[in-house]
């Protein structure tokens, strides 16, 4: 078992309460995308799931399930293909914070919320260009598999489609 001194339980975030999690979010903007505090509301409202660490703060993780209107290419690729899915928008743990278990914590929890509510298929991307090639190492330790690759935002990045089945 990892070490996870520190990483205590995973908490609803709450879209009236966000700042913390904002502030993680924003300085991560480059894997992510920043976000204004009302994207980041609404966001967490839509959302099948969203907790954190320390208010999102230390951690975040936020996933939508296909019924959700959410507008945004990686999204709508995976609804293209008509099966249902959980997509993972973004995890994020600050860097302190890193390696402590925390995003194993995090997906642990995700996976149990999504097989409670009848999911099967949990769904990611993750950025080849620019490379990110911890996450890549991270999604297939979790049992992520790769499904497809897209190139998206005109050009300026490619990213690696993963699913991981559940049950």
């Amino acid at each position: 078992m990892e070490d996870r001194k520190g990483a205590g339980d995973p908490c609803d975030l709450n879209a009236q309460d966000c700042l913390p999690a904002l502030a993680l979010n924003n300085a991560n903007a480059k894997e992510t995308s920043a976000l204004s505090e009302g994207g980041l509301a609404s966001l967490i409202g839509m959302a099948f799931y969203a907790r954190g660490m320390d208010c999102g703060g230390t951690a975040l993780l936020i996933a939508f399930d296909q019924g959700t209107p959410y507008e945004n290419e990686n999204f709508a690729w995976f609804k293209a293909l008509g099966r249902p899915f959980v997509y993972i928008d973004r995890v994020i743990v600050a860097e302190a914070a890193r390696g402590l278990g925390i995003a194993r914590l995090l997906y642990e929890d995700l996976f149990g919320a999504a097989m409670r509510a009848g999911h099967s298929r949990v769904v990611c991307e993750v950025n080849i260009e620019p490379p990110n090639p911890g996450s890549e190492a991270f999604h297939a330790a979790m049992g992520f598999s790769g499904v497809g690759e897209a190139t998206i935002h005109n050009g300026a990045k490619r990213v690696r489609y993963f699913e991981k089945l559940l049950g």
